[in-house]
């Protein structure tokens, strides 16, 4: 049996995910059930506890496969990274097919297809829609509400520029464990660009730093060397090279999304005690 990382193996001391037999012990294996996030952001915890820490969020529409269900919590697995953990069960519903995802940074569900209705939900970059028809300028939602449809794309439609996915998230402010647009962290930055433009990405720094196909260039070459979208990694921390000055990244500096240069960046970060570790040239 395999040693295993708990963020993103759905296996406890008591029990494992049925499609973990033989690989990981466990005295006993359930089949999951699969459900979705009805809130705008749920955190994903590593214990059934609200003063837990947050390893990371779950957004609208996104699906998480139950395993384990105790006093209003429930134990599982998120379908778009794998991220294992506990969240409020009454944040989750029956599934529904995706069709389509909001694209800009926020929008909102209206209950008539009307801008002038009070806002019923806020919606974070990245919500999956499941989407059953066309009224004039709105998409009207299977469940309930409306999305003006300006602010959605089709499940398949693939941004082509990282970069400008995380400058939509300029000003918004750094959140440990956050994934939304009122809050997010470094690796939730890189994971939102790169989800949006149809690319895997895992949700922490280490694992996008050992996971994240391309080239491996020198940490101690030249600046000269980076190119936008290259990926620079520390110790805890990650960004993303803007163009041959600058650099992006969501900061507890600032405790903002900010644009920093990069030879003071990489210079500040270094002095803190922490000096840059790699860059990925991502594939």
């Amino acid at each position: 049996m395999t040693a295993y990382d708990r963020r993103i193996t759905p296996a406890r001391p008591d029990l494992a995910a049925a499609s973990l037999r033989g690989i990981v012990a466990a005295p006993r294996y359930v089949e999951g059930s699969e459900r979705r996030v009805i809130e705008t952001a749920v955190p994903l915890r590593p214990d059934p506890d609200f003063s837990a820490s947050i390893d990371t969020e779950l957004l609208f529409g996104e699906t998480f496969t139950v395993y384990d269900e105790m006093e209003g919590w429930a134990w599982g697995q998120a379908g778009r990274d794998g991220y294992v953990g506990w969240l409020s069960a009454n944040a989750l519903a029956a599934p529904r097919p995706a069709t389509h995802r909001i694209s800009v940074l926020r929008s909102f569900i209206y209950p008539v297809p009307s801008i002038k209705a009070p806002v019923m939900q806020a919606l974070s970059h990245g919500s999956a829609l499941a989407v059953v028809a066309s009224e004039g300028q709105f998409l009207r939602l299977e469940d309930w509400g409306f999305v003006f449809a300006a602010h959605a794309r089709p499940v398949e439609f693939k941004e082509d520029d990282t970069v400008a996915v995380a400058e939509r998230f300029l000003g918004v402010p750094y959140l440990w464990g956050g994934k939304s647009s009122l809050g997010l962290d470094c690796s939730a930055l890189v994971q939102t660009a790169r989800h949006a433009c149809g690319l895997a990405c895992p949700r922490d720094s280490d694992m996008q730093e050992g996971a994240v196909p391309g080239e491996r260039l020198d940490p101690a070459g030249p600046l000269s060397q980076l190119r936008r979208g290259d990926l620079l990694f520390w110790k805890g921390h990650v960004a993303m090279v803007r163009d041959d000055r600058t650099m992006i990244h969501a900061t507890g500096h600032t405790m903002t999304v900010m644009v920093e240069g990069l030879v003071e960046g990489i210079a500040r970060i270094a002095a803190a005690g922490s000096p840059l570790r790699s860059i990925i040239r991502p594939a």
